[in-house]
């Protein structure tokens, strides 16, 4: 078997491109292939991608490149219950994504025969961690590093009257809290944000705590700022964030 990795290739339009300044980027159909070729003339009877396209070029991705039996993706988040079986012009790709923060364990079981994938089982299984016991040691180091953290992470910021959640694609009421927070703060006319898929989901009557809050915005690049521009540098930034995740 042989496992194929395939990096988020928007990293430097979705992070400062000073952060990875001697990094190349992109979707490279052609170089995909000729690792997929190289796998398979080596001797490879199943060949799997780890993949942080998202699920959308994921699927764009397994319609064009021949020779792989599945991707397991990330970015997205998405818990895709059963693989998406994906046609190309030599086969069937089966597409996944897991979901995140280890919400779900994806398994997927294969049967090889005449060194190929005949048939597969997959399973998307729930991770009920308040019902697992913790590893003991792993458990009193975690307490000992947050120890003089944890009275700040549990203070109460608010109470929800709401239902808050990062799910979408696009946006999710979490979202709309942290933009609606953006334009009071800064006094701006309107606020982006990223549409994330992680963090804790409250309901209604929940407190907001700063670990909850820290759920959502502790991230690589957490600087906020205010800057003025035209309708068209508006209209053209929402077309593109509109247009990568879905087109490649």
């Amino acid at each position: 078997s042989e496992l194929i990795g395939q990096a988020f290739p928007y990293t430097p339009i979705a992070n400062p491109r000073w952060m990875v300044p001697d990094w190349s980027f992109g979707i490279r159909d052609d170089n995909m292939q000729k690792w997929v070729d190289d796998a398979r003339t080596n001797g490879a009877q199943v060949v799997v991608v780890l993949s942080h396209n998202g699920m959308d070029v994921d699927l764009k991705m397994a319609s064009r490149v021949t020779g792989i039996d599945a991707i397991f993706g990330g970015h997205t988040h998405d818990g895709v219950p059963q693989p998406v079986q994906v046609k190309n012009a030599k086969g069937i790709t089966l597409v996944t994504n897991a979901g995140s923060n280890s919400k779900f364990l994806g398994v997927m079981d294969f049967e090889v025969k005449g060194k190929r994938v005949v048939s597969y089982k997959y399973r998307l299984l729930p991770v009920f961690s308040n019902l697992l016991p913790a590893d003991k040691d792993m458990d009193a180091f975690i307490k000992t590093v947050r120890a003089p953290y944890e009275a700040k992470l549990n203070e109460t910021l608010a109470i929800t009257d709401d239902f808050l959640y990062r799910r979408g694609n696009f946006n999710g009421t979490w979202d709309q809290v942290i933009v609606d927070a953006l334009m009071e703060v800064k006094g701006a006319d309107a606020a982006f944000s990223p549409g994330f898929r992680w963090g804790t989901t409250l309901l209604p009557g929940d407190p907001i705590t700063m670990e909850r809050l820290m759920d959502q915005t502790a991230i690589t690049y957490p600087q906020t700022t205010l800057n003025e521009m035209t309708g068209a540098t508006i209209k053209t930034i929402m077309e593109r964030r509109l247009r990568q995740p879905v087109s490649t």
